[in-house]
């Protein structure tokens, strides 16, 4: 296996291990503490229901990107697409959500553990990145859970609703 997938794994486990310790450490209230002051207004939950959704639905974009080369539309849209994802999880629990997340991110670091080097380069649509390479969109798995995760930590400390982070 070569480096850049041992790191994109290392990162993945690293990462998604912090995610679930972030999770499992919020107090009660921030379960429904609104997090964002425009856009999607979600709350603590929903930010999670956000990680489960994109990685399960962005993982399956990169097999098909990784088999194929296709990726997802040019007038895809990103905010209709997240809103509708996330309200079909609106039922789901902190813990069975914590749980999801967990086997989410094991089945995320299982497939690049099949990936060859070469399957990092090629290049399809990503829905926010647009036009980059599967080794771009992996990192962004990480990456974007941690913006979320600082927004939650800002929101936690005012007690008020941010501007989401770009």
């Amino acid at each position: 296996m070569s480096n850049r997938l041992l790191q994109l794994i290392d990162r993945l486990k690293t990462e998604g291990s912090e995610s679930l310790n972030f999770f499992r450490a919020l107090p009660p209230e921030t379960w429904r503490q609104q997090i964002y002051d425009i856009g999607p207004e979600w709350d603590g939950r929903e930010i999670l229901c956000h990680f489960v959704a994109a990685e399960t639905s962005l993982v399956e974009l990169f097999k098909r990107i990784v088999a194929t080369g296709e990726g997802v539309a040019d007038d895809f849209d990103i905010d209709r697409w997240n809103a509708s994802r996330v309200s079909k999880m609106k039922d789901m629990l902190p813990d069975e959500l914590i749980r999801q997340f967990e086997v989410t991110r094991a089945n995320t670091i299982a497939w690049v553990g099949t990936l060859q080097d070469g399957d990092l380069d090629q290049v399809g649509r990503h829905p926010y990145l647009g036009m980059t390479d599967v080794e771009q969109m992996l990192k962004l798995l990480y990456r974007h859970n941690m913006l979320h995760q600082r927004d939650v930590q800002k929101a936690m400390k005012t007690g008020a609703p941010i501007p989401p982070s770009d």
